[in-house]
């Protein structure tokens, strides 16, 4: 269906950041929080699906040209400009509602009113993301990054977790190196086909984000180990083996470096995480290995 393509439901996945506070707090038994990060999870999938609306209502002449997103609703013509601005609307007013019912579960009587903030941060920031951000290199990238943190500010704020600057950094750091592995896609149609599939991409280069790609991700590498050996985290967890987990995050991000530049498949990040074997197990070893450390 036309219209559940638009929402870009299996992009839903990214929201997930939302329950890494819960996680990382070991509250994921606590019913109360974990009932308020779903519905803050809710709030997200909905407002992003309504940004992915818009996004494609700005790049439909774009994504005509694009070998992939051609097939996309509003670029194919399967859905018109009104009802995408519809859905668009429904989306991010059932978004903001969402946010402001994680009152009623439990938490404090104020608490919807920071959530309904981020969420609403969220939009206003992707909106201005769309319209203009995205066209300005290096800022586009950077604002998508943003995000993430958001995601992870609303699960904190949805189950009155207290966010950890290492988890702020580090969520900042990943989002950054996914996001310039999906720009080395679109330089790569560039230089190919000649066809600018981001109003930016001439500011790009393979050389440029190549080194970009290494650069973060040598330092999202190093930044995730000192937070493993650190006397809080170690205090915290009350464990001195956290570093261990280090193992499954070096040997996922040294796979997506190969994902991206040798096979030259980073054009969708959701993409490679719902179908590349060796990232998923990289994921579950990681939480297995993490929640055996801080629950048990």
């Amino acid at each position: 269906m036309p219209i559940i393509k638009l929402l870009r439901i299996e992009q839903w996945a990214k929201n997930f950041f939302v329950f890494l506070p819960l996680f990382f707090d070991r509250r994921l038994t606590d019913i109360d929080c974990l009932l308020s990060s779903f519905l803050a999870f809710l709030a997200f999938c909905l407002a992003a699906s309504g940004i992915y609306c818009l996004n494609d209502i700005y790049d439909r002449e774009s994504d005509k040209q694009h070998p992939l997103k051609r097939m996309r609703p509003i670029a194919s013509g399967k859905v018109t400009l009104g009802k995408a601005y519809l859905v668009m609307s429904i989306c991010f007013i059932v978004s903001i509602l969402l946010a402001q019912s994680v009152s009623f579960v439990g938490l404090g009587s104020d608490s919807h009113v920071s959530l309904t903030a981020v969420i609403v941060a969220y939009i206003a920031i992707n909106v201005a993301y769309c319209i203009r951000l995205k066209r300005i290199a290096i800022v586009d990238v950077f604002t998508i990054a943003v995000g993430y943190v958001l995601r992870v500010l609303a699960g904190g704020v949805a189950g009155g977790i207290y966010i950890s600057h290492w988890l702020i950094l580090m969520t900042f750091l990943l989002a950054l190196f996914l996001a310039f592995a999906k720009r080395r896609d679109d330089v790569l149609i560039y230089e190919e086909s000649g066809k600018m599939m981001r109003d930016n991409v001439n500011r790009y280069n393979l050389t440029f984000v190549n080194q970009i790609i290494s650069v973060v991700a040598s330092i999202t590498m190093i930044c995730y180990v000192m937070y493993t050996v650190s006397p809080d985290v170690v205090e915290r967890y009350e464990s001195n083996y956290v570093y261990l987990t280090s193992i499954f995050v070096l040997a996922g991000i040294i796979r997506y470096l190969q994902l991206t530049i040798v096979d030259a498949e980073s054009g969708s990040p959701t993409r490679v995480l719902l179908s590349d074997r060796f990232i998923q197990g990289c994921i579950v070893g990681w939480i297995a290995l993490f929640a055996v450390i801080i629950y048990f």
